[in-house]
């Protein structure tokens, strides 16, 4: 019989295997840049095409490998949850994968108001159905810095994997369709997208 490893536990695992691999990166990657940070260092430099167009250079860790670094282990749950039940394949993509996305990261502290206001006690207490959906609608196509998903006036519509949108606004606050948020950080660049901490996880429903 297939021995089941839990969650919880395949993280850990996940965690130790790349240990070694993230040090490695993170002395070659030696910060990840806020959006004022961000723009000063852009100011400051004329000479990379990628600055000047205000999108920050690739970095050398993958979109999972910053959320290991940055321990978002309630998203990271929630992948592997997905990919358990339904062979979704997110943790290899976000890991692995070269194609660029842009991720929009709820912190463990959003999570953990979701899981209060839900009643549940994590992740796996949802059903898998309702997590994936959630999932892609923190997910849109492209590398898609501050300067793109954040505007100077009005608001920017942000597609989604699922088929949604969303919408920022120029204090960096986010409404989507069951509620809001706000971005806490911004241009974590990865080698496979841009990552954006948001304050709470998006809903999709009402």
């Amino acid at each position: 019989m297939k021995k089941i490893v839990p969650g919880k536990v395949r993280l850990g695992l996940l965690l130790i295997a790349l240990s070694f691999f993230v040090f490695q990166s993170c002395s070659k990657n030696d910060s990840l840049a806020e959006p004022e940070a961000y723009q000063a260092s852009t100011k400051k430099s004329g000479d990379n095409e990628e600055q000047r167009n205000g999108a920050p250079e690739k970095g050398d860790m993958s979109i999972a490998e910053i959320a290991i670094e940055n321990e978002f282990t309630e998203l990271l749950e929630a992948l592997y949850y997905v990919d358990e039940e339904f062979d979704a394949g997110l943790v290899n993509l976000f890991l692995y994968g070269t194609d660029q996305y842009t991720v929009f990261a709820p912190t463990n502290d959003a999570f953990e108001a979701l899981y209060e206001d839900l009643k549940v006690d994590g992740i796996r207490d949802l059903p898998a159905s309702l997590v994936l959906d959630v999932l892609k609608y923190h997910v849109t196509d492209g590398r898609r810095a501050s300067n793109s998903v954040v505007p100077p006036q009005n608001k920017k519509e942000i597609e989604t994997w699922l088929g949604e949108v969303f919408y920022v606004h120029p204090d960096m606050s986010i409404t989507a369709i069951g509620n809001s948020a706000k971005i806490e950080a911004a241009d974590f660049s990865a080698s496979n997208g841009i990552v954006h901490v948001i304050s709470a996880v998006l809903l999709p429903v009402k």
